[in-house]
């Protein structure tokens, strides 16, 4: 029943921030920002037992903890760079927005190299 909290919380925000962009636009943006915040602090809980459960299956597959942290720092990444994008989107910066998608695009492919590089390695000791 956590998500009738939430949509309740984003529909009361939503309306809010309508009515405030007509006079104070900065507010509304702040309002955007401040309740993005809360629900991603509301999610933490939840993000901590899906990344402690990935803990338990990736020891339990005898696989390097460097794989499962380049994994999350991904996943990180890119909910970041969502939030910070739809952020900008929200204050009408969608080239702004588009900069930091293109900026997470390329942190993540770096972050990506180390994996593709073992997979390769790990194709490569198969073929004779």
């Amino acid at each position: 029943m956590e998500i009738i909290q939430i949509v309740g919380l984003g529909i009361v925000a939503t309306v809010l921030a309508v009515v405030l962009r007509h006079n104070k636009p900065e507010m509304a943006v702040f309002l955007s920002i401040s309740v993005g915040v809360m629900l991603f602090l509301l999610m933490l809980g939840k993000i901590g037992a899906v990344i402690d459960v990935l803990k338990e299956l990736s020891a339990r597959a005898n696989l390097s903890m460097v794989y499962l942290g380049t994994i999350l720092k991904i996943v990180g990444i890119a909910y970041v760079a969502d939030f910070g994008s739809q952020i900008c989107r929200d204050a009408g910066e969608g080239a702004v927005a588009s900069k930091i998608e293109f900026a997470a695009k390329i942190l993540v492919l770096v972050l990506a190299v180390p994996i593709v590089v073992a997979v390769l390695n790990s194709l490569l000791k198969l073929v004779p």
